[in-house]
């Protein structure tokens, strides 16, 4: 891993801070990425207390290997396995989203249009389609849709065109610079200062991943298996998954009433819906790449069934 691709943990203390730490407690960080929250974390635990992380990405396997303590276990798989845990048995779940600046900053990961390197943006190197790999098959109504659903882009059409242009002249597209250079001749006005790829590379990386998909199956774990009290703290960075888990949220606050049994009592609220935070201005500041982020913080009611 290279020194120079650090990580600065967004809303650091304000996360663990909303968890309401029990030092007995056995709690999850869903994304372990460098360990920033995780780190945090376990220097408020007891010797009682645990601490299971999950990652897809192998760079972040490899920094959670390094923790020496014999409260802290890291699993190499996505927080869609959140489920294997022990039911009602969780005192808290963090989930920090998105991509940490080592894969944005790493050319070889094909996250970023700012630097050259192969067309790839897998979360985990080890299985699964590279983006290359399913651009070069993909219909153009594939492509529109992916882009258009997933990066809001409103040329979303214009760009799976060019892109089909592209193959159809030169072959398949293998580098970051060769998709950002597509989608620029496609795109010609963007709000200022943002690239005209953005939004077509942040659709691919969450479509080749499955992002969306495993928020929605790590939100619905989430309920089994954090205990009464427990909290559930989750950091978004756009605009799709803040979405997602404002509405899950939403949902899961409140009774509900079947309209088919009208005396009947309603199925009891799961969550308590607690409020959002942002980052600080200094926070901003200090860091950039936090200006996007959201986090949204409930509390399991105290009936799991």
């Amino acid at each position: 891993m290279n020194a120079t691709w650090t990580h600065r943990t967004v809303l650091l203390n304000e996360a663990v801070t909303a968890l309401q730490v029990n030092p007995d407690g056995h709690y999850i960080d869903a994304t372990f990425g460098r360990g920033g929250h995780s780190r945090l974390l376990l220097s408020l635990l007891s010797p009682l207390g645990r601490l299971t992380a999950f990652d897809k990405d192998l760079d972040a396997v490899a920094e959670a290997r390094s923790i020496d303590d014999p409260r802290f276990s890291i699993r190499h798989e996505g927080f869609r396995h959140l489920d294997q845990m022990p039911q009602a048995g969780i005192a808290g779940v963090l989930m920090d989203l998105g991509v940490s600046s080592p894969q944005i900053d790493n050319p070889e990961r094909g996250f970023s249009f700012r630097n050259e390197g192969p067309l790839d943006m897998r979360m985990d190197t080890t299985r699964g389609q590279s983006v290359a790999q399913w651009l070069e098959d993909a219909s153009i109504d594939a492509m529109t849709e992916v882009i258009r659903d997933y990066g809001e882009e409103r040329f979303a059409g214009l760009v799976a065109r060019a892109i089909d242009r592209y193959r159809q002249a030169s072959g398949p597209l293998v580098t970051t610079a060769q998709l950002a250079e597509v989608v620029a001749s496609a795109v010609k006005t963007r709000e200022p200062g943002k690239d005209p790829a953005t939004r077509t590379f942040q659709a691919l990386r969450i479509f080749i991943n499955a992002e969306l998909e495993e928020l929605q199956q790590a939100l619905q774990a989430s309920l089994g298996v954090l205990a009464p009290g427990g909290r559930l703290v989750v950091i978004s960075f756009h605009s799709l998954e803040d979405r997602i888990v404002k509405q899950f949220m939403a949902t899961h606050s409140r009774e509900v009433y079947d309209r088919r049994t009208p005396f009947a009592a309603p199925k009891v609220m799961q969550l308590s819906s607690l409020g959002r935070i942002r980052p600080s201005e200094q926070e901003v500041a200090a860091n950039p790449r936090s200006r996007s982020a959201v986090m949204r913080v409930a509390e399991r009611t105290g009936d799991t069934a």
